[in-house]
């Protein structure tokens, strides 16, 4: 028997569905979440809906949308990122979920607080505060106010109250996101959280407390997305865990809390995370916490998303050779993709029929024209 051809591999690796709870996906594709401003008054109209709609349309297994502010004054910093509170904001992710949901589709909001990342006088609530567990921002330096208890209880009952919303409107599941070094991580991080109470003894506690409050918020089998990094927008030399014992302290009480799907971002899937092993953070958030796990990191793409030297402007196109060896040996469950589906919205199409060739590279203008 001859062996398989690249285009029978890659549908066959990455082609399988795979099933999360009530959520099945095609494949094993996602859309990764991406910042963008095109939601004037942060209410998502039609264009969001087609963007997203478009690529659901070229075989991509799951969306993730982008970053949505829960309701608290001080989660966003732009009047044109979209919120997910408000009637005219719920209404208009409404339209989202039907566009596609008819494209045949899957789609999951991202939950998004920024925390003391967050400037004074930004949207959408410009009087707000920036906040965050000490009061400190990315660099260790005074910024914003420390979060009291009570508004502690005010952000996780917003992210509980943004899940049920979300399946109210008929999404297929919820992202919450602790990456990047917005507030969730913030609280993970000790390089901003300096607390001396039970949020500072446990680091986790904030981020579990959200976990298990949107759990309880959402039927069981409405599966809850946790997106986690060691890298910081600025600081990408930092790490929730130096070793693999490290981390299992973090993911073990978030997984009991209830996560079901851990996403891992990297801004390079293919480098290892630790030293003695070639897994990768996603493999080994997936060894030490038993739970499904997302790869990200400039899938298709020869650069990443941003580093010390700051965001490339143009890529060229890598193979996916091993992101295959990869994913066929199950060191992840699936894999999110950002530039490359912004660049060519059917990337996951050509991926899956052996056609990356024809695909096109990322080139900063794409971004400012997303369509």
């Amino acid at each position: 028997m001859s062996a398989p051809t690249d285009v029978t591999r890659a549908r066959r690796v990455l082609g399988r569905p795979l099933t999360i709870g009530g959520l099945t996906v095609p494949n094993r594709i996602v859309m990764a979440p991406m910042t963008r401003q095109f939601s004037p008054g942060g209410v998502p109209g039609e264009n969001v809906a087609a963007y997203y709609a478009r690529r659901a349309a070229a075989e991509v297994g799951l969306i993730i949308t982008e970053g949505t502010f829960v309701e608290h004054p001080s989660a966003g910093m732009s009047h044109d990122i979209p919120r997910f509170w408000g009637a005219d904001a719920l209404a208009g992710w409404a339209g989202v979920v039907e566009a596609v949901h008819g494209a045949g589709g899957r789609i999951i909001p991202q939950l998004w607080h920024v925390g003391v990342t967050r400037d004074q006088g930004t949207g959408p609530v410009e009087s707000a505060p920036p906040v965050g567990p000490s009061g400190l921002d990315l660099t260790g330096s005074p910024k914003g106010e420390a979060l009291g208890s009570t508004d502690i209880d005010d952000i996780v009952r917003a992210f509980a109250e943004g899940a049920a919303a979300a399946q109210r409107l008929g999404f297929d599941g919820v992202e919450l996101h602790g990456a990047h070094g917005y507030l969730i991580d913030q609280f993970l991080w000790s390089g901003t959280n300096r607390r001396e109470d039970a949020y500072g003894a446990s680091r986790v506690r904030f981020a579990a407390e959200i976990v298990a409050a949107v759990r309880a918020a959402v039927t069981p089998d409405f599966p809850v997305f946790l997106r986690l990094s060691q890298w910081k927008s600025g600081q990408y030399d930092a790490k929730l865990a130096e070793n693999p014992g490290e981390l299992e302290r973090v993911i073990g009480p978030l997984a009991e809390a209830g996560v079901d799907v851990f996403h891992a971002s990297t801004r390079r899937y293919w480098l290892p995370e630790f030293e003695g092993s070639d897994l990768n953070l996603a493999g080994w958030i997936k060894k030490v916490g038993g739970k499904h796990v997302v790869t990200v990191g400039s899938v298709g793409l020869d650069r990443e998303f941003v580093g010390p030297a700051g965001r490339s402007s143009t890529t060229a196109l890598r193979d996916i050779e091993d992101l295959l060896d990869r994913a066929e040996g199950d060191e992840f469950d699936l894999v999110a993709v950002g530039r490359a589906l912004i660049a060519d919205p059917e990337w996951a199409h050509k991926a899956l029929n052996g056609r990356l060739s024809q695909t096109h590279p990322y080139q900063v203008e794409h971004a400012r024209t997303l369509h």
